[in-house]
């Protein structure tokens, strides 16, 4: 089932494009197939983010121009958190889900959405169990355990996606992070608000395509902004 033009569709996925133009419309299709089999109602945010240098903006304008549930949206800036503010501002759904298209499979992606529409009024993210090398996994786990320990956090994967929550857990509209951050913030909003929150593994390392921006940079980056986070939170 799909909507008609004037209706909103019940489900809304953000998906963040950046530098994906070797793989984006073999993932979009698969997705599109999958949910439509699944016969949900659902309508894809593409926002094509930062400065491509591929043709990653033109591959999704062309599933766009076949299909009308996809929606493309263009942002000269940049960040993992940016383009998933900007999707979720964009998102028409009652149910509302963003999640890293370059690491999902269109079968994972179906499988946290039925578990979100089976418990509708429950944060339903992914716990990644397994990481591509012995350094990404220690990296991992250090950022989660520093997460879990200054904030008094539930979840075992705060970075995990897919990440699919209601409409009316309205603080998750107000998300302030452009950066890879924004994962945290989320996690804390649902710890402050008291979401009910369920965490579901997936057993994969694969990756459609491009290349990873987490570095060892990037992860101290992140590792002192979640101590800023922590300060910040101590002194409001």
């Amino acid at each position: 089932m799909t909507s008609p033009p004037d209706k909103s569709p019940q489900i809304s996925i953000v998906l963040p494009v950046h530098n994906q133009g070797d793989h984006i419309a073999d993932v979009l299709r698969s997705y599109l197939a999958v949910l439509q089999q699944a016969e949900l109602d659902f309508e894809l945010v593409l926002v094509v983010n930062g400065k491509q240098r591929d043709a990653s903006l033109e591959r999704c304008q062309e599933v766009a121009a076949a299909d009308r549930r996809v929606r493309v949206h263009v942002t000269e800036k940049g960040g993992w958190g940016w383009a998933v503010r900007q999707g979720l501002a964009l998102s028409r759904g009652a149910c509302l889900c963003y999640t890293n298209s370059a690491r999902t499979r269109a079968e994972d992606l179906l499988l946290f959405l039925l578990y979100a529409r089976a418990y509708p009024a429950v944060v339903v993210k992914a716990n990644r169990k397994i990481r591509a090398s012995v350094r990404r996994r220690l990296g991992s786990v250090l950022y989660n355990f520093e997460c879990r320990a200054l904030f008094d956090l539930a979840s075992w994967d705060v970075n995990g996606t897919p990440k699919v929550f209601p409409r009316s857990f309205s603080h998750l509209l107000n998300l302030t992070r452009d950066d890879d951050l924004i994962d945290l913030e989320f996690a804390i909003i649902c710890a402050r608000e008291k979401y009910p929150l369920i965490e579901i593994p997936i057993v994969s390392t694969t990756r459609h395509g491009g290349k990873s921006t987490t570095n060892m940079r990037s992860a101290i980056r992140m590792y002192i902004g979640a101590l800023k986070m922590f300060h910040n939170a101590k002194n409001l």
